[in-house]
């Protein structure tokens, strides 16, 4: 099959060469705002540049892979949908409801396919997880916690255009959180901080930040991030139940020590960042999407996923604003 890709960027970069050894992609076109950018990339791994994002659909491919840059995303994947293509794109569908919403009004419309990037669903130990939680070795599930933790902050161009820590980061842990417990959030109360580096409060962003979710069936989950976390790139979730008790994420390269005498060796090889900790996960999600794009497979996460991440990350940031629980059918579903 023919895939085009769109944007070659870090992860689209790691994308491409992806696509580009997958058994079932014969070709592979890549583009790019920057065009030598594309050109680099394309001359790496034996792909096709094309000039721009329009030779992409005139060319003629059978499935779109979605990099770009966040403001782009929306757009892109109403012309997929118009061109009847079947689309992968990186969270998020657009950085605010109404375009969210847009966007998959089109996708409905048009009856094709959009997948999400939400790669912890394929992670190993997040996948099983849900399982010890589905199959109720756990027992009663009374206790969840999630935590994403960034080794430094990114670039200050970059905060204006991420939609501030909730929509940007702590939406994968909203979206795990639904996955793995198979239940619904009913309420938030957040909070965060500014009082790391100044480009968070030019920005009007906080760098760290956490929340209080209330489930469906009164399971309680706190979900915190931050982006200075000096060890090392650092995602996890404890999972606690009236029989069991399991963490997803804690390995020989989780960037914490223990004070304890008797404790675990401290970590010397702390996970760096995203793509290298869940390189497995990007790889799967995107084989994923072939099978999906083949006909072979159900979508694994559709856009409807996207919007309930979303809308939790909302109803975060209007808590955090206005210093009060949120109830989710505060936010707007369509």
């Amino acid at each position: 099959m023919r895939i085009g890709l769109i944007g070659t960027g870090r992860i689209g970069s790691f994308h491409a060469d992806v696509l580009s050894r997958h058994r079932e992609v014969g070709a592979l076109l890549v583009a790019d705002t920057d065009a030598a950018r594309a050109v680099a990339v394309a001359g790496r791994l034996g792909a096709t540049a094309a000039p721009s994002v329009d030779e992409i659909f005139a060319w003629g491919v059978d499935a779109v892979v979605i990099a770009s840059a966040t403001s782009a995303h929306a757009e892109l994947i109403g012309r997929a949908a118009r061109a009847g293509l079947p689309a992968f794109c990186e969270k998020p569908i657009a950085l605010d409801l109404p375009g969210t919403l847009g966007a998959l009004r089109e996708v409905d419309a048009a009856g094709t396919v959009l997948q999400l990037g939400f790669m912890r669903r394929f992670d190993a130990g997040y996948t099983t997880a849900r399982e010890l939680v589905r199959s109720g070795s756990l027992g009663r599930l009374h206790t969840v916690r999630a935590m994403t933790s960034d080794p430094a902050p990114p670039p200050a161009a970059y905060l204006p255009l991420s939609g501030g820590l909730f929509r940007d980061c702590l939406v994968h842990d909203f979206d795990i959180l639904r996955w793995v417990t198979g239940r619904e959030v009913v309420e938030v109360y957040a909070a965060g901080s500014d009082a790391g580096p100044a480009m968070f409060r030019e920005a009007g962003d906080v760098d760290t930040a956490a929340a209080l979710l209330t489930l469906d069936d009164g399971t309680l989950a706190t979900a915190t991030a931050t982006r200075c976390n000096g060890a090392g790139y650092d995602v996890r979730m404890e999972l606690a139940g009236e029989l069991d008790q399991v963490s997803v994420g804690l390995d020989d390269r989780t960037p914490i020590t223990s004070t304890e005498p008797k404790g675990p060796p401290a970590c010397d090889r702390p996970w760096p960042g995203f793509l290298e900790r869940f390189a497995p996960a990007y790889e799967a999600e995107l084989d994923a999407f072939v099978r999906v794009a083949l006909g072979e497979r159900e979508n694994p996460c559709d856009g409807r996923e996207a919007l309930h991440a979303l809308r939790i990350a909302e109803a975060c940031e209007l808590s955090r604003r206005e210093r009060r629980p949120v109830r989710l059918e505060e936010i707007p579903a369509s």
